[in-house]
Order: C-alpha cells, then structure tokens, then sequence
C-alpha cells in the first residue's frame, strides 16, 4: 500500500483514496471505501434513471357524479304530468269551455265575426270529445261498467255543451241577418235535444219566429176537448 501511496504522489492530481488515506487511519480507510464501493451502483443507476413520462397521473374524482338513473320525486304531482288534464288543452272539458267564454265575451263586444269563429271551435271540440267517450263506452261495454258509467256520463257532458254552442252560435247568425245559416243548426240541437227538452224547446221557438215552422209549439200543450156522449 505504501509503494501504492508513493507512486500515486509522485502525479500531480491525487485521487480521492490518497486524500482519505492522509487524513484516516487504514482501519477507517477500509470502511470507507467499502461503503463508497457498495452505493456507487446505487447512485449510478438512480442517476441514470428516466422518468416515465408516460405514466397516466392519479385522476381527482368528480365532486359532481353524475347519477346512473333519476327517481321521481314521490310528491310529484301526477295531474301534471297528464297534458290533456291542464286547463289550457283544447282536447277537454275545460278548454272548450274557455272558448265559449271567449265567444260570449266577443258577442257582448259586438263583434260577431270573433265570436261565430270561436263557437265553431268549441262547437268542434265538444262534438269530438263526446264521440270519443262514446266510443270508449261502446268498446268497455260488458267489460268494465264502472268506466261505461264514466264514458257515458262524460260524452251526455260533453254533448250538451254542444248543442249550447250550437244554439248561440245560430243565434249570432241571426243577429247577423243571415238565417240561412241559422235553421240548420237548430233543427241539429232538436234532432239532438228532442223538441221536449228546455234547449229544444227555444230552438223550435227561433224557428217560429223566423218563420221557418207556422205551427207554435208548447212543452206543455193544452189537452184536447172531448166529444161529449150522445
């Protein structure tokens, strides 16, 4: 070792063991190289290592998942989510009636055009909306009486209202001169009505007096005198 040390000082550049050896004893120089030789290889290939540029980072979860199905509400309003049931359709009971308000409210302004536009509406409508119930009792007759009954009652509903925008709108077109157009409807509102009924009545009235019919008619006709016996 000393020969070593002897050669090495004879360079001018001294390695890292010559320079250990003058300040340690060989006791301490022994283990010193011994640790140097053992993490060299760990620091060589810690040095030489290359990120992995490719690795996929952690991914943050969403703070807002998005649900894999949407429940209903339980205090959902069931009527809502039935369209025909609101009172703006026009396919039922209550838009129809909203019509014939807007029909009575353009015969109190006069204007006639409006109004007769409007009763044919409702007047379309309604006749719709009975048939279709009638048919609905037709084809659940001997199945269900409870849903006939239904039907039924709403297509006699339905009908009446009707026959109401049938009778108004015959007379808006008398209070336009045009009686022409008006004895049609009123002979429909008795063939539906039956000439006995209140509505059948006032229609067989009109009739007489626009001079269509020249024999009155009363709901209540006096009885006939009986021949005495001879």
């Amino acid at each position: 070792m000393l020969r070593y040390l002897k050669c090495v000082n004879k360079h001018p550049k001294r390695n890292l063991l010559v320079e250990l050896y003058m300040y340690l004893n060989p006791t301490k120089l022994l283990l010193t190289c011994a640790i140097l030789l053992v993490a060299s290889p760990v620091l060589a290939q810690s040095s030489n290592k290359k990120p992995n540029v490719n690795q996929t980072p952690n991914k943050t979860p969403s703070s807002n998942p998005v649900p894999a199905s949407v429940s209903p509400s339980s205090d959902t309003n069931t009527d809502s989510m039935r369209p025909l049931a609101q009172p703006e359709s026009i396919l039922n009971y209550q838009g129809a009636q909203q019509i014939m308000q807007d029909a009575n409210s353009a015969i109190n302004a006069g204007k006639y055009d409006v109004a007769v536009d409007k009763l044919q509406q409702a007047r379309r409508v309604f006749n719709q909306l009975s048939n279709f119930h009638l048919q609905l009792a037709n084809s659940f007759s001997g199945i269900d009486n409870k849903i006939v009954e239904a039907q039924r009652q709403s297509a006699l509903q339905t009908g009446q209202m009707r026959d109401e925008a049938t009778y108004q709108l015959a007379l808006v077109h008398r209070a336009q001169n045009k009686p022409e157009l008006a004895v049609p409807l009123l002979i429909q509102v008795i063939q539906s009505q039956n000439p006995t009924t209140d509505l059948g009545a006032k229609c067989y009235q009109q009739l007489y007096e626009l001079g269509f019919v020249s024999t009155p008619f009363s709901t209540n006709p006096e009885p006939s005198a009986s021949t005495p016996n001879q």
